[in-house]
């Protein structure tokens, strides 16, 4: 399951998803850092002196800011152009790849300016390019912080803008309905895992000269060279769900170049975590959290009308989903979809009470709104080539991150397990990381993130109930970054904390942007306000 804004997805899948032309070069390029878990590691040493050549590189020439192109729907003054990366940081002279960047200019003045903000949303596989639209949309919550920054938004390699990636025919990726994730029989768990199989050797068919290369220390290294670009002696970083791992995978291999860092909704980095315990840990959370939203149904059912308690809303969700098994809602809307629709609520909030009010009308006898809102729009070919392109970087970064279990008996024995008490989602996520099983490119050991000479303190903030990103893997990242602070959000569990209005949060995030300063302890804030039905 990946840790960002879902999107509609699924191939094999049940389930959704289912972010200044150099100054003086030294100033700019830091450094090789060649300490992340380098002991000895001459792979990494290289790649270490490969990302050193591309940032001196990349710090000459500078980026070409020019206006965004028309269908890139940037508005002016946001500004867009390209960071060009080695395919393979160990032969930084050999193929090139290109990253697409885009920035808007900090709205203080310049004695308040302090330089870029760098963000990533999550994914992996997520855009980043939209973020200079806070300013432009005058988003008040950065409002301070943009005084200060330059906003800065990538595509990851892999991703959208930058040289991206695909497994499969995007229309073919999105046609519905799919078949249910959660099995009937041993022959619906042999054809998702035939699904599965032909998923990863479409990745390899359409982008294997990519696939070794698709890791997060490859693009926490891309991360240093776009630094070097902008002219930036140290990196200011804003990650946001898998942001946070890439976030401290860049704080391990280039602690030095750590100017202040946010990290929000916290992948869990230990490596027993990285990545297939870490998608067995969502689906409880997950379960948690849909809970969560159950319950807040049932508080509202003057508006909703779909039952008092969470066991009768739990019973109305039951009856959709079988009626949807039988006969695909509008021919198009089977349990896969709903799942892909149905899974937003408890990843965020903000979409509690539009998931509520397309089931209301449902059950009222209007299908129509849950077609709309859950069937794939088959003539939205851009939409439709952004989902493939997310799901197939998802897929390559998780798969070549880390070893997979490639024994199908593991995989059937622990989601089955799951599946028993967390329903929700268990299967749907299963099928969608299965791919990895069968990986056509060679999979890498994780990075041990840890704390390295000259990280200043990072700044984690997390939900207690984060369904994408369980809580535990906060208080994991904080243990192993010396001087970081918590600021844990108790009794709420939206996924993405800092961009929500909360009193208690806002002002701790800007403080530390703005001075660099930290509470002198781990902070507990209430929650946000919940949503208005």
């Amino acid at each position: 399951m990946r840790g960002s804004r879902p999107k509609r997805r699924v191939a094999a899948l049940g389930s959704a998803g289912a972010l200044v032309t150099a100054t003086l070069i030294a100033g700019a390029v830091a450094a090789p850092t060649a300490n992340a878990n380098a002991a000895g590691d001459h792979g990494q040493d290289r790649e270490a002196r490969g990302t050193a050549i591309a940032a001196a590189r990349a710090a000459k020439a500078g980026i070409d800011w020019q206006d965004c192109p028309a269908d890139w729907n940037l508005a002016k003054p946001i500004q867009c152009g390209y960071v060009t990366v080695p395919l393979d940081y160990a032969k930084p002279y050999g193929k090139q790849i290109k990253l697409a960047v885009d920035r808007i200019g900090n709205t203080g003045t310049k004695a308040e300016r302090q330089g870029a903000l760098i963000y990533n949303p999550g994914g992996p596989g997520g855009s980043g390019l939209r973020f200079p639209a806070r300013v432009t949309n005058k988003n008040a919550v950065w409002a301070n912080a943009a005084k200060a920054y330059d906003f800065v938004g990538f595509d990851p390699r892999g991703v959208g803008k930058s040289t991206p990636i695909s497994c499969v025919d995007p229309q073919e990726f999105v046609k519905a309905p799919k078949a249910d994730p959660v099995p009937d029989s041993e022959a619906d768990k042999l054809a998702q895992r035939k699904l599965a199989r032909e998923y990863a050797e479409g990745c390899q068919e359409r982008s294997g000269w990519m696939l070794p290369h698709m890791t997060t220390p490859n693009t926490a290294r891309d991360l240093d060279v776009i630094r070097a670009a902008l002219g930036e002696k140290k990196l200011n970083f804003l990650g946001v769900s898998y942001g946070t791992y890439l976030g401290a995978v860049y704080g391990t291999l280039f602690p030095g170049h750590v100017r202040r860092m946010v990290v929000d909704s916290v992948v869990n980095p230990s490596r027993e975590k990285i990545w297939y315990q870490a998608n067995l840990d969502q689906d409880v959370a997950f379960e948690g959290r849909w809970k969560d939203w159950q319950d807040w149904v049932a508080k509202n059912d003057a508006t909703y009308h779909l039952g008092t308690t969470r066991a009768a809303v739990q019973a109305k969700w039951l009856e959709l989903r079988a009626t949807a098994k039988k006969n695909p809602i509008g021919g198009v809307v089977g349990p896969a979809e709903l799942i892909s629709f149905f899974q937003s609520a408890p990843y965020y909030d903000s979409a509690w009470a539009p998931t509520a009010a397309v089931f209301s009308k449902y059950v009222a006898g209007d299908t129509q709104a849950l077609v709309d809102a859950a069937a794939p729009d088959l003539s939205d070919t851009a939409g439709n080539a952004a989902s493939e392109n997310g799901n197939a970087v998802y897929t390559a970064v998780e798969c070549a991150d880390a070893k997979w279990p490639t024994s199908w008996r593991t995989w059937d024995r622990d989601n089955t397990r799951l599946h028993k008490d967390h329903p929700f989602m268990t299967w749907a996520n299963a099928w969608m990381n299965l791919p990895c099983a069968t990986w056509p490119a060679k999979q890498q050991t994780p990075v041990n993130v840890k704390t390295g000479k000259g990280l200043p303190g990072v700044l984690i903030v997390q939900s207690e109930r984060d369904a994408a990103t369980p809580y535990e893997g906060a208080v994991e990242l904080h243990k192993r970054l010396k001087g970081s602070r918590l600021i844990t959000e108790k009794d709420a569990g939206s996924h993405g904390v800092t961009s929500l209005v909360n009193p208690c949060i806002n002002p701790r995030v800007d403080s530390y942007l703005l001075t660099g300063k930290l509470d002198a302890a781990d902070v507990t804030c209430a929650p946000h306000a919940t949503p208005k039905p």
